[in-house]
């Protein structure tokens, strides 16, 4: 089974992730964050999977997340209010993201993704 990367292709952290799983040989499903951005049952089953709170996938640095001043409207929201706003717009989710049965990385930290192997 491959894996699937979910990232911006604009975006330097998941470019120096896609060259990681290539020079590496590791097979994946390529899927663009926001022409396919994942929906509210997607992201739930993800959020779930990876462990992390909910908070951890929002893309905090994202010119949109800072425009939209998530960081005070969020903290009276619910992880249900929060998954529905994150499948809302792929770019207020932290990228890349890679899936495999039940493991899941969000962003590129080399070291765990050497894990892979």
């Amino acid at each position: 089974m491959n894996y699937t990367f979910i990232n911006y292709p604009k975006c330097s952290t998941c470019q120096k992730a896609r060259k990681f799983l290539d020079e590496n040989k590791i097979k994946y499903n390529d899927r663009h964050i926001v022409t396919d951005t994942p929906s509210y049952d997607e992201l739930k089953k993800i959020i779930e999977k990876s462990g992390l709170p909910v908070s951890k996938f929002f893309n905090t640095s994202g010119l949109l997340y800072r425009s939209m001043n998530l960081k005070e409207e969020l903290k009276n929201s619910s992880d249900d209010e929060k998954i529905k706003l994150l499948a809302s717009n792929g770019m207020l989710i932290k990228r890349p993201i890679l899936i495999k049965k039940d493991m899941v990385l969000l962003g590129f930290k080399e070291e765990e993704w050497k894990k892979l192997k």
